[in-house]
C-alpha cells in the first residue's frame, strides 16, 4: 500500500503542476506531449484522476475502514 500512495503522491504532484503550467503560461504539458484530445491524454487524466482518489481514500482513518460503528 505504501508503494501505491507514494505513486499516487507523484501523480497528482505532477498533474497540480500541470495545472499550473496552464493558469501561469497557458501552456497544457500533457496535450503538448500527446496531442491536445488524444486517446493517450484522455488516459493521462484518468491516471492522474485514479491517483487523487486513491490519497482521498488515504484521509480516512485506518481503523473506520470496513467497520461499522456502534
Amino acid at each position: 500500500m505504501n508503494v501505491l500512495l507514494g505513486i499516487s503522491r507523484v501523480l497528482v504532484i505532477i498533474g497540480g503542476l500541470n495545472w499550473g503550467l496552464v493558469g501561469l503560461f497557458d501552456f497544457n504539458l500533457v496535450d503538448s506531449i500527446f496531442g491536445a484530445g488524444s486517446a493517450a491524454s484522455k488516459v493521462v487524466y484518468i491516471i492522474v484522476g485514479v491517483a487523487a482518489l486513491v490519497l482521498i481514500l488515504d484521509f480516512i482513518p485506518r481503523e473506520s475502514r470496513g467497520r461499522t460503528q456502534v
